[in-house]
């Protein structure tokens, strides 16, 4: 929608399907029981289960408002959000059919992800990378699953396994940085994809594991989750303008993204989050600075105060 809220494009995001359903059937869960709330989640995932999956049982990316499809992507990360909100949807009505449908979605993207050779490569295998990306969404993914299935098929045991190569693979104490995309034995790859670094995407990641440190009251744990957004901090926040830089390279060399110093909203989103929940754990004020900080930038460059709600993007 534009700024007066009409209607600029009617198609349907698969991942916001899944995403709205699951807010919505959380907040019936533990908010308030609206039948508006489950009503209208309900209604999300039977448009998904209608229109959201191709003949081979892979998800759509893209839909027309009617449900046609539109795109489809190599990567199954639209499984990961219509799982959670699956899962939402059975522990609102007790209906076993979506605590199935949520494992079954979750190990198909469990094995795209995970299984070699399952995903359609993005490179030719000149110059193997994994990236950061599924480990994290698994993580949370689980997370979700566990809050609402409770904690059997397997989910603890993904979440220490990507917690795991996350610490391993990705986060480099002695350059302090997480990389974004490594090679498969967690070297730093000296060209421009192996270098870039996404600030943002690795704070998402950094709550996700205090997320699992303050579920376990798990001491290593908070310490990896704190680090990471520390490390983040440091080589994302803009220090002449404000803000997030989209992202950096880290030897601190050009990056290859011409929007690699634009500020985008959801980075910002996921800063707020993580500084909030490293100083409700750790009780530095430290922490509790950079959430003023990322907090009141974002409401002053993001908010729009004539419409309401947030701009999407941002010049330096």
């Amino acid at each position: 929608m534009d700024a007066d809220a009409a209607l600029v494009d009617s198609d349907k995001s698969v991942w916001a399907q899944g995403r709205m359903a699951w807010m919505l059937l959380t907040m019936y869960n533990s908010v308030e029981a609206r039948p508006d709330w489950l009503r209208w989640g309900q209604s999300g995932i039977d448009f998904l289960m209608r229109h959201g999956f191709d003949e081979d049982r892979h998800m759509f990316f893209h839909l027309a408002r009617d449900g046609r499809p539109i795109r489809k992507r190599r990567y199954a990360y639209s499984e990961s959000f219509a799982s959670i909100a699956c899962a939402a949807l059975f522990r609102a009505t007790g209906n076993e059919r979506w605590r199935d449908k949520s494992i079954e979605l979750f190990e198909h993207f469990l094995r795209w992800n995970f299984t070699p050779g399952v995903m359609p490569a993005k490179f030719c295998n000149t110059r193997p990378m994994i990236s950061i990306g599924p480990r994290m969404i698994a993580i949370t993914t689980a997370q979700s699953l566990c809050d609402d299935l409770g904690t059997s098929h397997n989910l603890q045991q993904w979440i220490d396994r990507c917690i795991d190569e996350i610490a391993t693979l990705f986060v480099k104490h002695d350059r302090q940085v997480v990389m974004e995309n490594v090679a498969e034995d967690g070297t730093i790859l000296d060209h421009f994809d192996g270098r870039t670094i996404n600030p943002g995407h690795a704070m998402e990641a950094s709550w996700f594991i205090l997320e699992q440190a303050r579920l376990r009251n798990d001491s290593q744990i908070l310490e990896l989750g704190t680090k990471m957004l520390q490390y983040s901090w440091h080589r994302g926040w803009d220090q002449e303008y404000g803000g997030l830089f989209y992202f950096r390279d880290v030897d601190h060399r050009p990056v290859q993204e011409y929007w690699h110093d634009m500020k985008f909203w959801w980075p910002h989103n996921e800063a707020v989050i993580a500084t909030w929940m490293a100083f409700l754990l750790t009780g530095q004020t430290e922490y509790a600075q950079w959430h003023r900080q990322v907090h009141n930038w974002s409401y002053l460059h993001f908010s729009d105060p004539k419409h309401g709600e947030w701009f999407g993007y941002l010049h330096r």
